[in-house]
């Protein structure tokens, strides 16, 4: 999509990052997560409209030996299902191969087929389960599983 914008996600962003995740997770990050992870160096994106700089999404990549972990990728409820997940996916993919890692990996919920659906239909495969890894009702202490999900990356050398 030409007319998003790719930027490093700065303290700055956390105000507008924050209004998005709460918009759109049960069981959000919170500042602390997120400052957390710009301290320790993990490579935290925003995606923006060009034409208004609005926030659309939002991704954070934890790089480690020789894979891409992706920790957290939020899409603005009012922009979805206009290809931008598919977009900021291959966006994370072109990422890991120009850093020459061999593979990117993710936690999923079990529950978030639509995810799941995508992430199937870019080549990531079904590598494991983390059992009762996400919050699901705090009151009860009823957690979710997460699907672990993992695609293999051919690196071109010269």
């Amino acid at each position: 999509m030409s007319n998003l914008s790719f930027r490093a996600m700065l303290t700055a962003d956390l105000d507008a990052v924050l209004l998005l995740e709460l918009a759109s997770h049960t069981h959000p990050w919170t500042r602390g997560n997120f400052t957390d992870s710009l301290a320790a160096g993990h490579w935290a994106y925003c995606v923006e409209s060009e034409a208004s700089n609005a926030l659309w999404a939002y991704f954070i990549l934890f790089p480690a030996v020789d894979e891409l972990h992706l920790l957290n990728i939020t899409v603005n409820s009012a922009v979805r299902q206009r290809g931008i997940g598919t977009c900021l996916m291959t966006s994370i993919e072109n990422i890991a191969r120009q850093s020459h890692y061999q593979r990117i990996i993710l936690e999923v919920r079990a529950s978030n087929l639509v995810a799941i659906k995508l992430y199937e239909r870019l080549g990531f495969e079904h590598i494991g389960q983390r059992k009762e890894y996400y919050p699901l009702d705090a009151l009860l202490g009823v957690r979710e599983d997460a699907k672990v999900m993992a695609k293999s990356l051919k690196i071109d050398t010269l």
